[in-house]
């Protein structure tokens, strides 16, 4: 069935979850399931993969992969056998009759029971032995990869990276595997939705579908919140029709407005048997995309923020829609519009679609193709054909990306210029793209458009300006970038003790992602951090939390300046594929860290930022992506100790979906060097706080220390699911440590005098005594 039918009335599905065993045999030595008796057979669960399978093994590409099932045959006659994904090199018996073989990880396949079966046998074949066969060389080179060979095969590059991702490669049934009996014989299913600009208002939403199916009469039907829209459809070979909705609500980022959702469906009829096939939910929007890369949703220009989505659970490969729920619904809460599913990872479940058209989320989707110098013969066209279905009608899919870096790549390695723009990228694919997802902007490569691929100034790029290069932190705005399809990659510092063997690197390079945290956290707090790690380790670990942070925040509030160049930016990546101080501001038990904070206070719908803008002194930026004005009065207070020395107020109206820039001098009576620009003495002060509607911003004229006060006032008492701050001088970086608790918000500022009230998740674990301190400040207070 289509990738887009969730569901028909009658059809019973039953998922082969458990039961399974799993063994290893040496590559090549067994042809079939006939002589299985002498493996080591261990238990199971599908979906997932021999590393969850069994975790304690760090051969899963240098063996045969055996799984094996019983079936109850009753169930198996006159049903379908459905395999949804299996990595990579696989073969299946039932009954010790092989059914069927595949040699891609991404493709589903359905099989037909020709008679009732006892028991299912699958093997994936070793990738390493594979990989031995003589083929041609590549035209140039993968640092991150030390089998270039893996160009031919249709895998996953996760847990073959060993400088970034977990020894886990992806072998076995990692998608599920299923059997359904089936009363109604429903083939291919096309959808799409659109604003039906014939009607000339644009408010009118237009449902159009084409559909395989046996039957007499066929209505689809469009619901929401109890309206019903319904239209006949007709059939000469393929059920074909359409349904109009006037007035309908528009589906928005939810940074923008609601993500509004409507349900479709077809009723049918054939005989005396009445069915519906559910076909899930839709959206109503426009998505251009712009030669300058401005993202435009329903004509609305739309700044893009968010990270690079990775595996919730990079062992199996595998979640449930809860989880999915749950992760995007932190990245909404989060302030992020637009994930990136990277080529180096894999297609994503459903669930996880279901979750982005829900949450109001954007995504960037690339095709399963990372940097290499992929084989002109390539066929992919049923792999494009396949995942492009499933994308279809999905109001949160805004760019479809053909690979992650490849130009680049090629680029960077001196191939000439004509392997920059591979036919297959470039012809093949977007033809493909343009007939299944006409709606839906492609782009080559995660980097592409300029003079060279990798420059930023130009189309997407990977930026790392700011980050893996140690670049000055106003190199986010000299470098001009127009939209960072990645960015800002740090060795992320979270709660847990960190694991330096851990921590990213290119395979090759000289140096690592801590050094890169290490250079930011000496240009930010001027202090040596190889010595300060060797006398105080746990001082070392806090600056480092702070440091990526901050760089992130002074990053995007860069880019979100009305006078920014800069249309998105997607942080590299959202969560760490394992423990340890990796990439991602989310840890991998799915706790924020640190720096997730900071990106939630920058990427705030509403929100306020400070920039140095040299002689010209400090100003002030507010966004407004609401589709409300926002009006208030904008206060600066300037503080030296517990002293304010000066207060300024305007009262300002933040436009819809817009954004101010307001030099900081305009709220203060006189001049005062508040970029300390001019050095005239000491600066006129310490700190400076800014705040607007509920947003606040801070700024530091003479720049952030290590200094540390031995009482700062610093107070916190819990109240259930809340917890109150509060400080008598200047706090900085004020962080929340409460065992059971999750705080709504962390290592924020706290001016003289200020009170806060921080939500509290609950995570389950036993509630126990916290404590809140301050990076300026010896000890933490305990909480009451």
């Amino acid at each position: 069935m289509s990738g887009r039918v969730r569901g028909v009335t009658g059809h019973t599905r039953i998922a082969i979850e458990r039961g399974w065993e799993v063994a290893a045999s040496p590559a090549g030595e067994l042809d079939g399931p006939n002589d299985l008796s002498q493996l080591a057979w261990s238990p199971a669960y599908v979906p997932g993969t021999a590393a969850s399978a069994l975790p304690d093994r760090s051969d899963y590409d240098a063996l045969d992969w055996w799984w094996r099932v019983p079936l109850d045959p009753d169930r198996t006659a006159g049903a379908v056998l459905g395999l949804d994904g299996i990595a990579t090199l696989w073969d299946a018996w039932l009954d010790g009759a092989h059914v069927a073989s595949g040699d891609s990880m991404w493709a589903a396949r359905e099989l037909a029971f020709d008679k009732p079966a006892e028991e299912l046998v699958i093997r994936c074949r070793s990738l390493t032995a594979e990989l031995a066969a003589k083929r041609p060389r590549p035209r140039w080179r993968v640092p991150m990869l030390e089998q270039q060979q893996l160009r031919w095969f249709r895998t996953t590059l996760l847990g073959r990276t060993p400088g970034w991702s977990p020894p886990w490669p992806a072998v076995g049934p990692w998608r599920p595997i299923w059997i359904e009996r089936r009363v109604h014989d429903v083939g291919r299913v096309s959808i799409d939705a659109s604003l039906d600009r014939t009607m000339g208002d644009g408010t009118t939403g237009l449902v159009s579908i084409d559909a395989v199916l046996e039957a007499d009469r066929a209505t689809l039907v469009v619901t929401r919140d109890g309206h019903r829209f319904e239209g006949k459809l007709s059939s000469e070979g393929v059920w074909t029709g359409e349904v109009r909705v006037p007035d309908a609500a528009l589906w928005w980022p939810h940074t923008h407005g609601e993500p509004a959702r409507y349900h479709v469906a077809i009723e049918a009829q054939r005989g005396d048997d009445s069915f519906v096939i559910d076909l899930g939910h839709t959206g109503f929007r426009t998505i251009e995309l712009e030669p300058d890369f401005t993202v435009r949703v329903n004509g609305t220009p739309v700044f893009c923020r968010g990270a690079c989505w990775t595996p919730i659970d990079a062992r199996t490969l595998h979640a449930t829609p809860a989880q999915y729920d749950a992760a995007v619904a932190r990245c909404a809460r989060g302030g992020m519009n637009m994930l990136r599913v990277s080529g180096a990872t894999l297609y994503e479940h459903d669930a996880f679609l279901d979750a982005l058209d829900s949450h109001g989320v954007l995504l960037w989707q690339d095709l399963m193709f990372a940097n290499m110098d992929y084989p002109d013969e390539l066929d992919v066209a049923a792999e494009v054909r396949e995942q492009a279905a499933r994308w279809q009608a999905r109001p949160s899919l805004a760019i479809v990306c053909g690979n992650s870096e490849a130009a680049q790549q090629a680029a960077m390695f001196g191939a000439p210029r004509e392997r920059w723009e591979p036919p297959l990228f470039h012809r093949a694919i977007p033809e493909l793209v343009a007939e299944i997802l006409p709606r839906v902007a492609y782009v080559p490569s995660s980097a592409c458009g300029g003079a060279f691929p990798h420059t930023s100034n130009v189309g997407p790029s990977s930026y790392y300006g700011v980050g893996a290069y140690r670049r000055p932190l106003d190199d986010a705005r000299r470098a001009e970038v127009v939209f960072a399809s990645e960015c800002l990659a740090f060795a992320n510092i979270g709660r847990d003790p960190v694991a330096k063997q851990r921590t990213p690197r290119d395979l090759g390079a000289h140096w690592d992602f801590d050094d890169v945290r290490d250079h930011y956290v000496r240009e930010l707090f001027g202090v040596d951090p190889f010595a300060l790690r060797a006398s105080d380790y746990e001082r070392y670990l806090a600056l480092g939390r702070a440091t990526t942070g901050e760089v992130m925040a002074r990053t995007f509030a860069e880019w979100r300046r009305r006078r920014s160049l800069t249309r998105g930016g997607l942080v590299w990546f959202l969560r760490d594929l394992w423990p340890g101080a990796g990439w991602g501001v989310v840890h991998a038990s799915g706790r924020p860290k640190p720096a997730w904070y900071a990106l939630r206070r920058a990427f705030s719908p509403l929100a306020l930022a400070i920039t140095d803008e040299g002689t010209n002194g400090l100003a002030l930026h507010v966004f407004n992506d609401l589709e409300r004005p926002v009006g208030g009065t904008l206060e600066l207070q300037l503080w030296r100790g517990e002293i304010q020395v000066g207060r300024g107020v305007l009262a300002i109206t933040a436009p819809a979906r817009g954004a101010l820039e307001i030099p900081a001098t305009d709220l203060l009576e006189g001049f005062s060097d508040l970029s300390y620009a001019y050095r005239f003495g000491p600066p006129s002060c310490e700190a400076i706080h800014a705040s607007f509607a509920g947003v606040e911003a801070f700024w530091f004229p003479a720049g952030l220390d290590n200094a540390r006060e031995p009482d700062l006032g610093l107070r916190a008492e819990q109240a259930g699911d809340t917890i109150v701050v509060e400080t008598r001088r200047f706090a900085r970086f004020v962080t929340i440590d409460l065992p059971g608790y999750i705080p709504d918000d962390d290592g924020f500022h706290l001016a003289p005098g200020q009170r806060r009230t921080i939500a509290l998740e609950r995570t389950g674990a036993a509630p126990g005594r916290g404590s809140v301190g301050a990076l300026n400040c010896d000890v933490a207070s305990n909480v009451k």
